[in-house]
């Protein structure tokens, strides 16, 4: 993989999040909550499978030589991602979408602002996930191969783009002009290639810890989807379409890592 390659692959992602973003431009309505749900759904299945096959898996194959020990920097490094998310959760302002009640510290933050912010806040674990894998690949010693690493980004930007039309669509129902809203959809992802790239240039302090920083991004995912996503596919009148989207996700980041990996 050539440097522009590189480099392209870090910013699929951050692409994901701003081609969902411009939906605002081509859709009159605010999405249902139906499909609001679906796209939730899949999401969720997305960011699961690239926890388990992208990180967890790679995480633990990387500590074989501690026998039946090997999934010790696994167990660690997740519930430190967890532990992490946590304490962002608590310590930043943030609401989510369709929440009536903010979560965090008090703040006088417009409501819009802190929209934004709850879809920044669960966009970093995916940026230091791109990050993490990309300087596995590097490193050329942690047994990550440019497909896997490419298959994450890829999966990642897949479930970026209903983030991001999630995001800008509300806002402009808030009052926001088109253009504002979808410049605060597109910016909320843009932690993303920024933690990536901060991560890359640590890549020498990294490599030695590599089984424990795959596993705690990989926690902090998981964070994401069970505090945030999951309530959301499910919330309101009852349906199947949240579980079924999460199945197509799911299984469609499975293929991506096993055929491009």
């Amino acid at each position: 993989m050539s440097n522009g390659e590189m480099i392209v692959g870090l910013f699929i992602p951050f692409a994901g999040t701003v081609a969902g973003s411009a939906c605002v431009f081509f859709m009159r309505e605010q999405l249902g909550e139906l499909v609001q749900r679906a796209l939730v759904g899949f999401a969720s299945g997305v960011m699961v499978a690239a926890s388990i096959w992208s990180l967890l898996v790679p995480a633990m194959e990387q500590s074989d030589t501690m026998g039946k020990l090997s999934f010790l920097p696994a167990v660690i490094g997740f519930w430190l991602g967890i532990a992490f998310l946590l304490l962002l959760d608590n310590v930043i302002p943030h609401l989510h979408i369709n929440a009536e009640k903010a979560e965090g510290p008090r703040s006088k933050l417009a409501k819009t602002t802190m929209m934004v912010l709850a879809v920044t806040l669960h966009n970093i674990p995916e940026g230091m996930a791109v990050g993490v894998v990309f300087a596995g690949y590097l490193s050329g010693s942690a047994q990550i191969t440019s497909g896997a690493a490419l298959a994450l980004s890829i999966g990642i930007a897949i479930q970026n783009f209903p983030e991001g039309a999630i995001i800008s669509m509300p806002l402009h129902g808030e009052g926001k002009s088109r253009f504002r809203s979808f410049m605060d959809g597109a910016l909320s992802g843009a932690v993303e290639p920024i933690g990536a790239v901060i991560t890359i240039l640590a890549t020498g302090l990294i490599v030695p810890a590599m089984p424990y920083l795959l596993s705690f991004a990989a926690g902090a995912m998981m964070y994401v989807v069970v505090e945030e996503l999951i309530p959301g596919m499910s919330a309101g009148e009852h349906s199947n379409i949240g579980v079924v989207m999460f199945s197509v996700g799911f299984t469609l980041m499975m293929a991506l890592d096993v055929a491009l990996g």
